[in-house]
Parts: C-alpha cells; structure tokens; sequence
C-alpha cells in the first residue's frame, strides 16, 4: 500500500493517475476485478466510486447484486480510510458490516464515501495514540445514477498496530 500512496496522491489531480489507480487496483483487488468497480473521484476527505450496471454485477432479478454493493461500499471506505492513516505503521481489516438496503439498482450505483478531517482526528488518530487496536464505523451510501438511495453500510473497520498484529503464523 505504501507504493500506492503517491499515485493515489497524484489522482486527486490527474486524469492520468487517476486512470492509472484504477487499472492498478483492478490487479491488486482481484475479487474486485469482475465487477469493474471505477473510482470517479477521490480527494483528502471524498471517493466515489461506480459500480456498473453490467451483467456481472445483476442478480436473477437484473437488478444490482446486494453483495457488489456491498463490496463497492466496503471498497469506497477502506480505500478512503487506509489512504488517511499510515499503513506502514496501522493495519486496517474489516471486522464486520452492516447493510440496508432501499431500492432496487436498475442503473450504475455510486458510491460515495466522506470522511471530514475532524472525523479522522478524533476517531482515528486520537485513540490510535492510546490503544493498540480500535474500531471504527464509517456509513457509506449507494445511490444510482437517477439520485436513489440504493443502500447504506456500516462496515467495522479494525485499525491496529502492525506491530500488535498476531496470526497463526506469526503469534
């Protein structure tokens, strides 16, 4: 992810980098891949993000798959939320989430995710100086192209430090 960042940097301004995120992420996200998630836009505090309307993507009903909304969701805020802390120092992983949903996607749905500096400061980075491990629960909103409200998730980040990280392997 630290090599990432530059490039992720640079797209908040350029249509070249901005092009090159996402065929990178196509490669590195490959669950992703299928799906051909598009980030639109991405500032310090906002990513949004294109599911498309694509066979792929339907279920029996031709509407948006509940799961691929679900994923661009979950995409939208990790990407946003990795790209505002140090990666190097803190591992995010998804702990949970939690999906409502509202209307049925007959369109491209878009993912819009905002997380305000002040969110990041006192949620965040606050008590990472503190505590080894936090829990975060960022909403993220789904609407279609037309402005419906396709879906909301509330995914449960788990931000910890790398170097209180256990696995099987390593514990």
């Amino acid at each position: 992810m630290n090599r990432l960042l530059p490039i992720l940097q640079k797209a908040k301004s350029s249509g070249f980098y901005l092009w090159l995120l996402n065929t990178i992420m196509l490669r590195v996200i490959p669950f992703n891949g299928p799906h051909r998630f598009k980030i639109l836009k991405i500032s310090d505090d906002q990513i949004v993000i294109r599911m498309p309307y694509q066979r792929k993507n339907l279920n029996h009903l031709k509407g948006l798959h509940a799961c691929g909304l679900a994923a661009v969701a979950e995409y939208a805020s990790g990407l946003l939320l990795i790209s505002r802390i140090d990666p190097a120092r803190y591992r995010l992983i998804m702990q949970s989430m939690n999906v409502e949903f509202y209307y049925q996607g007959k369109m491209d749905g878009i993912a819009t995710f905002t997380l305000p500096d002040d969110w990041v400061q006192e949620q965040v980075i606050k008590p990472l100086e503190s505590e080894d491990a936090i829990i975060v629960s960022p909403e993220i909103e789904v609407h279609d192209t037309d402005g419906n409200h396709l879906m909301t998730n509330r995914v449960n980040w788990q931000v910890k430090r790398w170097d209180k990280v256990r696995t099987a392997v390593n514990a």
